[in-house]
């Protein structure tokens, strides 16, 4: 996942204060009761040891509340109207789109030099989330992208929740099953049979046959949900959380990650643009870390909330 500035050095949007109420939003949403006490986080088989995925471990955890699917584009829309708000993808004038998707005549030739298949596309954001000509890439159902941490912050703070720890993630996405691999349990999806998420069928980056339906973002309530009536825990948008991204581990290779991740933050559940050959983050304990001021197609969000 491109952080900003991965292209060309870090870019830092204008000084913007917002005095944004705390709690406001008013519309009810489907949330779920999320039971306290140990919960797993992590793996003792780490199938990406660089992400630090492992060692496993149990944590206490208290009660909480969690969104039943990602946040919706009409639902940030509604914190828009209500405040002003506007994306750091909008204040900077740019953000990353994916190679494929990216509408007729628009021009992105600066892309990230070890994800080529990431391009800096002006005008990108969470309305046009692949620049300017992409309005039908937009639906009131899908999960809102091209937003960053700070950006889903603001939006927390409005509808009086915040973004899970990732203990709280994985605690919630596991859905009372234990130590699992999936939301659904340990079953691997498939190019042809067994597709219970949306991430992609093909080779990735050329060929996607969306033998799922789906070659972007799917409708939020897409696929079934898991033990705890949660919707698309992994695959669909990789999903922001309120930690640091942190690698518990001496070897070179993971300090080197580690100091070059610094201030980023962890994102967990994979994407649609996930697939075993490359990105094997579709699984519970993968998790990856971007700058907070980062944004692109296939990063959203899901909130937490204190009874």
């Amino acid at each position: 996942m491109p952080p900003r500035g991965g292209t060309d050095g870090a870019d830092s949007p204008p000084d913007q204060t917002f005095d944004l109420p705390q709690g406001a939003e008013t519309t009810s949403v489907s949330k779920a009761a999320i039971p306290g006490g140990s919960a797993l986080v992590g793996t003792s088989t780490e199938m990406i040891p660089f992400d630090g995925e492992g060692p496993q471990r149990r944590l206490r955890v208290k009660p909480y509340l969690i969104d039943t699917t990602a946040v919706t584009n009409a639902r940030f829309s509604r914190f828009i109207d209500d405040t002003g708000y506007v994306t750091e993808a909008e204040r900077i004038g740019w953000s990353f789109a994916f190679f494929a998707h990216l509408p007729e005549g628009v021009e992105a030739p600066e892309r990230v030099p070890e994800a080529p298949w990431w391009r800096r596309v002006d005008g990108a954001d969470w309305r046009l989330i692949n620049g300017p000509g992409s309005e039908a890439d937009w639906h009131p159902d899908h999960p809102v992208v091209q937003i960053s941490w700070n950006d889903a912050r603001a939006f927390a703070k409005w509808a009086g929740g915040r973004l899970p720890t990732e203990v709280e993630w994985e605690h919630a996405a596991r859905g009372g099953l234990g130590d699992v691999r999936f939301p659904w349990g340990m079953a691997e999806p498939d190019d042809e049979t067994h597709m219970p998420c949306n991430i992609w069928q093909g080779h990735f980056p050329r060929v996607n046959t969306g033998a799922d339906g789906h070659i972007a973002t799917a409708p939020v309530q897409s696929f079934a949900p898991n033990g705890y009536g949660l919707y698309n825990m992994c695959g669909n948008t990789w999903e922001w959380t309120a930690d640091p991204f942190r690698i518990r581990s001496l070897h070179r290779q993971a300090k080197a990650r580690q100091a070059a991740a610094k201030g980023h933050k962890i994102c967990k559940g994979g994407s649609f643009l996930c697939h075993r050959s490359y990105c094997y983050r579709y699984r519970i304990a993968a998790r990856t870390g971007t700058s907070p001021d980062s944004a692109t197609t296939h990063q959203g969000l899901r909130l937490v909330y204190d009874p």
